[in-house]
């Protein structure tokens, strides 16, 4: 065999290159996960452009305002915490609707959502008599809440539906009569009980639908058989609680639309032509 492969300095020479080789590659492995350069903005020039208009005379297909109303709606929950919490310090609120809709040929409107909470409260990791120590959490809740209330139409009134119908109908039939009761002359004229013959027309409604404007929630919220723990210190006035008692009062504007044929009149000094872009 070769001398070179026993020799251990030449052994000695290869493995300090290896290692040197594998510092060299780790030394260009980039730290940071991504980097971002701040550029500096220049000025935008824009051009005005004509638009574009139907100056003559239309029919469109708008949604119309039939109502537009402020509806209280009133929410009384309890939430249990998954920990003991000794302060709450931050409770943001959003409201969700999920169920707006008029019973056609009333005035009466379902009103169906939920309030989302992101509560975020205080717990404790370690105590003494002057103080304690821990980490703010957070738990994100839905409260919801369902009611009617009677809508009066300060906009337009909506469609009453149109109904379908259904019409049957029957073709005239003649045949002779076998019976001995009757002569060769008699014949019976009547319609034809085989056959089905029937007329049916549907009707595709316009639903009146919900659109949102705003939405103002006044709470109460109160820590419900808050105690002070017995198996560790904390200070005298501290207590600890699982469970919330809220009291809501949820003001919600919105506006009741239906889609309507709408006449558009013709409006001076607008052409019908779209401008040619360049």
């Amino acid at each position: 065999m070769s001398y070179f492969r026993y020799n251990q300095k030449n052994i000695e020479i290869i493995n300090a290159g290896a290692k040197k080789a594998e510092v060299d590659a780790k030394s260009h492995v980039k730290v940071d996960c991504v980097d971002v350069e701040n550029l500096d903005s220049d000025s935008c020039v824009n051009t005005p452009v004509a638009i574009g208009a139907l100056g003559s005379g239309a029919v469109a297909n708008l949604p119309v305002v039939l109502a537009q109303l402020t509806v209280q709606a009133h929410v009384n929950s309890v939430i249990t915490l998954p920990e003991f919490a000794y302060d709450i310090k931050r409770i943001r609120k959003n409201l969700k609707i999920t169920q707006c809709l008029l019973i056609q040929d009333t005035n009466i409107l379902f009103l169906k959502g939920f309030i989302r909470k992101n509560i975020e409260y205080s717990t404790r990791d370690s105590s003494n008599a002057e103080g304690f120590c821990g980490d703010i959490k957070h738990v994100t809740v839905d409260v919801p809440f369902n009611c009617t209330t009677p809508v009066s139409f300060n906009g337009i009134a909506p469609v009453q539906p149109v109904a379908g119908t259904s019409t049957e109908f029957a073709y005239q039939k003649r045949e002779e009569i076998y019976h001995p009761d009757f002569s060769e002359k008699d014949e019976l004229q009547s319609a034809d009980l085989r056959e089905h013959n029937q007329i049916s027309t549907e009707y595709f409604n316009e639903l009146p639908f919900c659109d949102l404007v705003s939405a103002r929630i006044v709470e109460f919220d109160e820590q419900l058989m808050p105690e002070h723990p017995r198996e560790y210190v904390t200070p005298f006035e501290e207590k600890r609680f699982r469970r919330i008692e809220e009291k809501m009062v949820v003001f919600i504007t919105l506006r009741l639309l239906q889609k309507r044929l709408v006449a558009v009149p013709a409006i001076a000094g607008v052409s019908d032509r779209c401008p040619d872009v360049k």
